[in-house]
């Protein structure tokens, strides 16, 4: 039986389709649902293209237990992926799925994880602070920002003359390359 994966992002998606076509032909997963809490997210044109349903939702709806929870039923997910979503997971959910959501975080846990750690704030930190290396944290969700077991993490130099941006391209191309295939396993082991 293929496991059920189902996927939440907030922004323009790039992580979400790239795990989406990864799995578009597995015998093992498969992506049942995209969760967005944003209704111009980029990331929803993409999911439609590759015709993977679309659920959205705003905070009111997100924090309610029963609400969010009839929301998430008919998917009967297996495993959820957190990939560029930005809302804090509430513990009713972590409760629900437990070691069943995962996350994506652009730097090497625990440096520069927590809330407002995000996209660019991240790149633009590893810079101030003058990091050698950098790369991407996939981790189990827990009640608290970015504090969760670590699955995975993958790392890359951080270069003198790199900038937020040239930052950014590299954990991009971590993303792309070691993401789906961190998913691929965790599916396995459930």
């Amino acid at each position: 039986m293929k496991q059920r994966l189902l996927l939440f992002a907030s922004g323009s998606g790039s992580n979400a389709e790239n795990v989406a076509k990864y799995f578009k032909d597995s015998k093992e997963v498969e992506v049942v649902a995209l969760f967005c809490n944003k209704t111009n997210a980029g990331v929803i044109p993409k999911m439609e293209k590759l015709q993977i349903p679309v659920v959205l939702f705003d905070k009111a709806t997100f924090e309610n237990e029963e609400a969010f929870l009839a929301l998430l039923a008919p998917y009967q997910a297996n495993l959820i992926a957190l990939l560029g979503f930005l809302w804090k997971v509430p513990a009713f959910l972590v409760r629900t799925y437990p070691q069943q959501i995962i996350n994506l975080h652009p730097a090497l846990l625990p440096k520069f994880g927590g809330k407002g750690m995000y996209g660019h704030f991240v790149h633009e930190a590893v810079k101030a602070h003058g990091e050698r290396e950098t790369g991407i944290t996939i981790h189990f969700v827990n009640e608290h920002y970015d504090e969760g077991q670590i699955i995975a993490q993958h790392k890359c130099e951080v270069l003198d003359n790199d900038t937020a941006d040239s930052i950014a391209e590299k954990i991009h191309v971590l993303e792309q390359t070691f993401v789906p295939q961190c998913i691929e396993k965790v599916c396995a082991s459930l």
